[in-house]
């Protein structure tokens, strides 16, 4: 057990090194879909705890990310407010409007709740279309740079450390990874406790939850505030680190990429997340560099199109073949090669024995 603690524990400590000097290994652009992916992460985390964890299905969570973005634009530019009060602010107000969803969870459940939260998307798009003083109408509006005391966020700035220069991009991608692993953590320790096993339990089987003495009714609540909390958390970054947005940006397909995010990479798992957003907010950028594909507005199939259409095959590709995602697949990787391992070759030469 030690020996396998320790290869864990060397292991997490060369991802948080690869973690911190990557921006300094990549271009530009593929530092820009490095935060991207980072951001993403960190409300694919909040979409894990509650479907994951709890078992219920939610469209909704573009949503609760352009209510924490609108939210970080409207104190951090319109009132002139603190990064450090209007970030934890969009958390806070994504997550009160998480306690007024949660409640329908109560009385429907598997297909209808789904389209109840697709439903909350297109009222939120109607809701951002006609609200111009917070959101801008259809022609949309900018959102506030983070400014964190000396820390200016905005593009063109740097920050020089010695010998070293950290542009915009690299200071927002550490503030999404410092936050992302705020929210891995949480996610990992709410697993082991009270509340995560109760989660648990409800998601794979109500009437027992209910029979062991589990709330359901508070679980399933808890469940939609934490997922809404880190996607306001999210979306208020992801606003700031775009700098403009339109109310069309906070799609049902928006959506779909966070489920395909969590699927992916591995359904109520702590790595699953990250994985998972790895691979989808990565996506578009990788199919940009395929020769074959046509240039924007030249026809043929676009980058948008072929990436819809990605998502799909993998989430019916995983959940036929590995509903634990990428994770599930490291798994059966690592149980392969201790077999193979363990498996001693067997010697051409018969024993003495065995010939009499």
């Amino acid at each position: 057990m030690r020996a396998f603690d320790s290869r864990r524990l060397a292991l997490l400590a060369g991802l948080v090194t690869l973690a911190v000097v990557l921006p300094f290994m990549l271009s530009g652009s593929t530092l820009t879909t490095a935060t991207f992916v980072v951001i993403g992460a960190i409300a694919a985390t909040g979409l894990n705890v509650l479907t994951g964890y709890c078992g219920q299905i939610s469209l909704g969570h573009a949503f609760f990310l352009a209510v924490g973005a609108y939210t970080g634009a409207k104190l951090g530019q319109d009132k002139d407010l603190s990064a450090l009060i209007w970030i934890p602010a969009a958390g806070l107000i994504a997550a009160v409007f998480g306690a007024i969803v949660g409640p329908m969870a109560l009385r429907v459940k598997g297909l209808y709740l789904a389209i109840i939260t697709l439903g909350v998307v297109f009222i939120g798009q109607h809701v951002w279309a006609n609200a111009d003083g917070l959101t801008g109408g259809p022609q949309g509006r900018t959102f506030p740079a983070v400014q964190l005391g000396g820390f200016d966020f905005s593009p063109g700035k740097q920050l020089v450390v010695g010998s070293v220069t950290i542009d915009s991009t690299g200071l927002y991608y550490y503030l999404a990874l410092l936050l992302l692993a705020g929210a891995t953590l949480f996610a990992y320790s709410l697993r082991g406790s009270r509340g995560g096993r109760a989660m648990i339990a409800v998601r794979e089987r109500e009437a027992a939850a209910l029979v062991m003495g589990v709330d359901v009714g508070r679980t399933k609540v808890a469940a939609f505030v934490i997922s809404a909390a880190l996607a306001g958390v999210s979306g208020a970054l992801y606003g700031s680190f775009l700098s403009f947005a339109q109310p069309e940006q906070w799609s049902l397909l928006l959506s779909i990429q966070y489920i395909a995010a969590i699927i992916i990479g591995g359904l109520g798992t702590t790595a699953g997340p990250l994985l998972g957003s790895i691979v989808i907010f990565a996506l578009p950028s990788l199919l940009k560099s395929l020769p074959f594909l046509p240039e924007e507005g030249t026809g043929g199939v676009s980058v948008g199109t072929l990436s819809t259409i990605v998502y799909g095959l993998l989430i019916v590709a995983f959940l036929v073949a590995e509903p634990r995602g990428l994770v599930g697949l490291g798994a059966r990787a690592r149980t392969l090669v201790k077999n193979r391992t363990r498996t001693s070759p067997v010697s051409p030469h018969l024993p003495e024995e065995a010939l009499t």
